[in-house]
């Protein structure tokens, strides 16, 4: 779970589509018939797998000179423009917009000007619009004004994965012809009537909708007011928040953490789902990440949760059956089982091979009887899909989406499907790799994992804080941050209720440094107990005490080394921010970085309510 971001960018020529593919489609958006103003056309010109060639042609089929023009169009969620020529173009969320250059934007009756782009992914355009009219060239009816906003929706018939929207109707002054229907900001529907229905949502997942109606000439009036609606069910604590912390096999080893210590530190009460890390996915497979630590270790009364010993030859023994006991003592508590993770993720390349007989063993192992009543949910630590990690992953922006289609099919409705998720929200980033919006649907939350952008893998520096919460000025990867991060999501299409915050329960750390404030130079990483570059809070705490902070987050130099990390007032700030922001809840990795009394898991659960 703890990673490092790297940034990835590709880049095409524009030369490039000229040597591929002869012209693949091209989508006339207008006729000599009908045409009476400008008009584009879109062409698809080449195709190389993993991503397109292909521009829009504007032509001024009017009577009279054009000074600007600006193209407008859809594309679906995993298809987007990488790079462009010939003109300004821009997105917010899966909407796109070009502009002329100074050089190209004067078009005499009958010229016409073309622009290109390389993209990736495979949808077409649609709700192209030219100057703010159809691409095809016909005119608004003089005098008729756009639709009036309908009412705000209201939600009946909800349940766990469905619900029904109503709205009282718009006005018009030439009739109304259909409503366009937006979860968030994604239309999910047309229909003419003032009626729809949702269906393949998640349980206690909250949800925005609106609505905008659209006139017999195909103006688009104003948005609705906002519903926000929560399914019934689903697993969040009191006020529908996720307080989520991962539980490391390893850590009984070394570490000596054991899962009675989420008992006598208090943690266990102040949560509501322990993510177990992690499950090894293997030929194209979930399998069982240490036997010994997960169900075969035997616990004396002392060190067992309820203070009955295990006996030799239980079928279960080990933090599984630890586990049980603690969901005994909190009722409410959910377990996750999480695979993959830094070390593990180059399995899923052959697990997306076979989507359905990758969820079919994971069904199997979760809900093995030796053990099926410890777990509520599966989690997937891919890092990262159709992007490098520890290696480096080729299988396809679809892949991530139908991986966990595939978990969801095979789990149902009543079990948490979740994952941990990237925070690269730099420009063509790991966030842009993978079709992240469309795996939402499938999803109960996104772990998102807002630490690590930063550390002494750069041996040199600059020092940077490993976990900001937004940009600042210096820092040294633009969008490597909560804020950007969470921000791309949102435009993409994800839910908030479905983004949890990541909290590390560590600092990262260089030496060599002689500048107290952020930005200075190293020599490589700080000691560690475990490794070098990383210490837990409960040692920084007091070794390293917090002298500023910086983007939300605490750093310290103590001698030659500069440690950055989250402490309860930092943690607070973030709580607060997350909560702003609409999202579903918190996570943190991991529970032994904490002090004994647990007083980061007590930030997190009182900070995020």
């Amino acid at each position: 779970m703890s990673t490092r971001f790297r940034s990835r960018r590709s880049r095409y020529a524009a030369a490039l589509t000229a040597l591929l593919l002869p012209l693949a489609a091209a989508v006339g958006l207008a006729t000599p018939a009908q045409a009476a103003g400008p008009t584009a056309t879109y062409a698809k010109t080449s195709d190389w797998g993993t991503g397109f060639g292909a521009g829009w042609t504007v032509k001024n089929a009017g009577t009279t000179s054009i000074s600007s023009w600006t193209v407008e169009w859809d594309y679906p969620a995993g298809t987007s423009v990488t790079s462009a020529w010939d003109a300004d173009v821009t997105s917010s969320g899966t909407h796109w917009t070009a502009k002329n250059k100074s050089y190209n934007g004067t078009l005499a009756p009958g010229a016409s000007v073309s622009f290109g782009f390389n993209g990736a992914g495979s949808g077409s355009p649609s709700n192209c619009k030219l100057n703010g009219a159809s691409c095809d060239g016909g005119t608004t009816v003089p005098g008729d004004n756009p639709p009036s906003a309908p009412g705000t929706p209201t939600a009946s018939s909800v349940t766990n994965t469905t619900l029904t929207l109503n709205w009282s109707a718009a006005t018009d002054d030439k009739g109304i012809k259909n409503y366009d229907v937006y979860r968030g900001s994604t239309k999910i529907a047309t229909v003419t009537g003032t009626t729809a229905n949702d269906t393949g949502l998640t349980a206690g997942t909250t949800y925005t909708y609106s609505v905008k109606a659209r006139d017999t000439a195909d103006q688009v009036g104003a948005s609705s007011g906002t519903l926000t609606v929560t399914t019934t069910g689903g697993g969040g604590g009191p006020g529908g928040k996720v307080k989520l912390g991962y539980f490391t096999d390893w850590g009984v080893y070394q570490r000596n953490y054991h899962v009675k210590n989420l008992e006598t530190s208090g943690s266990a009460a102040k949560i509501t789902h322990i993510n177990y890390a992690f499950g090894n996915v293997t030929g194209g497979k979930c399998a069982i990440g240490d036997a010994y630590a997960d169900y075969q270790k035997t616990y004396d009364a002392s060190g067992s949760v309820d203070g009955v010993a295990d006996t030799w030859d239980q079928p279960v023994a080990g933090s599984f059956n630890q586990l049980r006991k603690l969901k005994k003592l909190h009722p409410n508590l959910k377990v996750i089982w999480s695979f993959g993770g830094w070390t593990w993720s180059g399995g899923f390349g052959q697990a997306a091979q076979n989507p359905a007989a990758f969820a079919q063993s994971c069904y199997d192992l979760v809900e093995d009887p030796r053990w099926a009543d410890v777990f509520d949910g599966i989690d997937i630590d891919w890092e990262y899909p159709n992007a490098c990690g520890l290696s480096c992953d080729t299988s396809g922006a679809a892949a991530f989406k139908n991986v966990m289609s595939a978990l969801r099919a095979k789990f149902g409705s009543s079990y948490l499907v979740t994952a941990a998720v990237t925070a690269d929200g730099s420009d063509n980033g790991k966030i842009d790799a993978a079709d992240y919006a469309g795996a939402a649907q499938y999803v109960n939350w996104y772990n998102v994992m807002t630490y690590d952008f930063f550390g002494a893998w750069a041996a040199q520096g600059p020092t940077a804080p490993h976990s900001p919460l937004t940009s600042y000025a210096g820092i040294p990867t633009a969008g490597f941050n909560t804020a950007d991060a969470i921000a791309k999501y949102k435009a993409k299409g994800v839910p908030a209720a479905k983004l949890l915050i990541g909290i590390g329960f560590y600092g990262r750390g260089w030496t060599g440094v002689t500048q107290a404030a952020p930005g200075g130079t190293a020599t490589g990483p700080a000691p560690g107990t475990y490794e070098q570059g990383i210490e837990d809070y409960k040692v920084l705490k007091s070794s390293c005490p917090s002298t500023g902070t910086v983007a939300g987050t605490a750093y310290a130099k103590c001698g030659s080394n500069w440690w950055s990390y989250d402490t309860p007032s930092t943690i607070a700030s973030k709580m607060t921010w997350a909560k702003g922001q609409g999202l579903g809840g918190a996570f943190f990795w991991e529970f032994s970085g904490d002090t004994s009394n647990g007083e980061l898991v007590t930030a997190v659960s009182n900070g995020i309510g």
